[in-house]
Protein backbone atom coordinates (compact mmCIF):
# COMPACT_ATOMS: atom_id res chain seq x y z
CA UNK A 1 0.00 0.00 0.00
CA UNK A 2 1.10 3.55 -0.72
CA UNK A 3 -0.60 6.63 0.70
CA UNK A 4 -1.30 9.00 -2.18
CA UNK A 5 -2.62 12.02 -0.30
CA UNK A 6 -4.75 13.33 2.53
CA UNK A 7 -8.48 12.72 2.04
CA UNK A 8 -10.14 14.80 4.76
CA UNK A 9 -10.16 15.88 8.38
CA UNK A 10 -13.08 15.31 10.75
CA UNK A 11 -13.96 17.57 13.65
CA UNK A 12 -16.54 16.99 16.35
CA UNK A 13 -18.72 19.86 17.54
CA UNK A 14 -21.57 20.67 19.85
CA UNK A 15 -22.10 23.90 17.88
CA UNK A 16 -22.83 22.69 14.35
CA UNK A 17 -24.10 25.93 12.82
CA UNK A 18 -21.34 28.09 14.33
CA UNK A 19 -18.65 25.59 13.29
CA UNK A 20 -19.94 25.33 9.71
CA UNK A 21 -20.12 29.14 9.52
CA UNK A 22 -16.55 29.47 10.84
CA UNK A 23 -15.12 27.24 8.11
CA UNK A 24 -17.28 28.78 5.39
CA UNK A 25 -16.80 32.42 6.41
CA UNK A 26 -13.19 32.33 7.55
CA UNK A 27 -11.64 29.59 5.39
CA UNK A 28 -14.07 30.01 2.46
CA UNK A 29 -14.83 26.30 2.33
CA UNK A 30 -18.07 25.45 0.54
CA UNK A 31 -21.08 23.30 1.44
CA UNK A 32 -21.28 20.12 -0.56
CA UNK A 33 -22.87 16.72 -0.83
CA UNK A 34 -23.02 14.65 2.32
CA UNK A 35 -24.45 11.15 2.27
CA UNK A 36 -27.67 10.62 4.27
CA UNK A 37 -25.86 9.60 7.45
CA UNK A 38 -27.78 8.87 10.65
CA UNK A 39 -26.19 11.70 12.65
CA UNK A 40 -26.01 15.48 12.16
CA UNK A 41 -23.08 17.09 10.42
CA UNK A 42 -21.75 18.71 7.27
CA UNK A 43 -19.15 18.11 4.59
CA UNK A 44 -17.22 21.16 3.43
CA UNK A 45 -15.35 21.32 0.16
CA UNK A 46 -12.34 23.03 -1.40
CA UNK A 47 -11.61 22.73 -5.10
CA UNK A 48 -14.37 20.15 -5.54
CA UNK A 49 -13.03 17.83 -2.83
CA UNK A 50 -14.62 17.19 0.57
CA UNK A 51 -11.73 18.20 2.82
CA UNK A 52 -13.55 18.65 6.13
CA UNK A 53 -16.23 16.50 7.72
CA UNK A 54 -18.03 18.00 10.71
CA UNK A 55 -19.88 15.69 13.08
CA UNK A 56 -22.39 16.79 15.69
CA UNK A 57 -24.46 14.82 18.16
CA UNK A 58 -21.60 12.95 19.81
CA UNK A 59 -19.90 13.69 23.12
CA UNK A 60 -16.83 15.89 22.81
CA UNK A 61 -13.53 14.78 24.32
CA UNK A 62 -12.44 16.59 27.48
CA UNK A 63 -9.41 17.99 25.64
CA UNK A 64 -10.58 19.57 22.36
CA UNK A 65 -7.43 18.61 20.46
CA UNK A 66 -7.39 14.98 21.58
CA UNK A 67 -4.36 13.42 19.93
CA UNK A 68 -4.64 15.58 16.80
CA UNK A 69 -2.68 18.76 17.42
CA UNK A 70 -4.00 20.77 14.47
CA UNK A 71 -5.11 20.70 10.83
CA UNK A 72 -3.30 22.76 8.22
CA UNK A 73 -4.55 24.22 4.96
CA UNK A 74 -2.61 25.93 2.18
CA UNK A 75 -4.15 29.35 1.62
CA UNK A 76 -3.88 32.65 -0.24
CA UNK A 77 -4.85 36.19 0.72
CA UNK A 78 -3.12 36.62 4.08
CA UNK A 79 -4.13 40.27 4.50
CA UNK A 80 -7.82 39.58 3.80
CA UNK A 81 -7.86 36.59 6.15
CA UNK A 82 -6.34 38.64 8.96
CA UNK A 83 -8.86 41.43 8.32
CA UNK A 84 -11.70 38.89 8.42
CA UNK A 85 -10.47 37.34 11.68
CA UNK A 86 -10.08 40.76 13.29
CA UNK A 87 -13.60 41.80 12.24
CA UNK A 88 -14.96 38.63 13.90
CA UNK A 89 -12.76 39.15 16.97
CA UNK A 90 -11.16 35.73 16.46
CA UNK A 91 -7.77 35.54 18.13
CA UNK A 92 -4.87 34.27 16.03
CA UNK A 93 -1.11 34.03 16.00
CA UNK A 94 1.02 34.69 12.94
CA UNK A 95 4.63 33.75 12.39
CA UNK A 96 7.05 32.94 9.61
CA UNK A 97 8.45 29.44 9.49
CA UNK A 98 12.22 29.37 9.82
CA UNK A 99 13.97 28.45 6.61
CA UNK A 100 11.00 28.60 4.22
CA UNK A 101 9.56 31.91 5.52
CA UNK A 102 6.06 30.52 4.91
CA UNK A 103 3.50 32.54 6.87
CA UNK A 104 1.73 30.34 9.41
CA UNK A 105 -1.50 31.64 10.91
CA UNK A 106 -3.05 29.70 13.80
CA UNK A 107 -6.55 30.08 15.25
CA UNK A 108 -9.25 27.91 16.83
CA UNK A 109 -12.67 26.92 15.52
CA UNK A 110 -15.76 27.28 17.78
CA UNK A 111 -15.23 23.79 19.25
CA UNK A 112 -11.55 24.35 20.04
CA UNK A 113 -9.93 22.60 17.07
CA UNK A 114 -6.64 24.28 16.14
CA UNK A 115 -6.46 25.43 12.51
CA UNK A 116 -3.29 26.40 10.65
CA UNK A 117 -3.34 28.39 7.42
CA UNK A 118 -0.11 28.44 5.41
CA UNK A 119 0.57 31.36 3.07
CA UNK A 120 3.40 31.83 0.59
CA UNK A 121 6.39 33.73 1.95
CA UNK A 122 5.90 36.38 -0.74
CA UNK A 123 2.58 37.56 0.74
CA UNK A 124 2.76 40.95 2.43
CA UNK A 125 2.64 41.22 6.20
CA UNK A 126 -0.82 42.51 7.13
CA UNK A 127 -1.10 45.95 8.71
Amino acid sequence: MTVTGMNHFTVLTDQLEQTVNFYKDVLKLEDGYRPPLDFPGAWLYSGGAAVLHIIAGRPLPEEPAGVLDHMAFSATGLASVVKNLRSREIEYTLRQQKGSNVWQLFCFDPSGAKVELDFDASEALPE
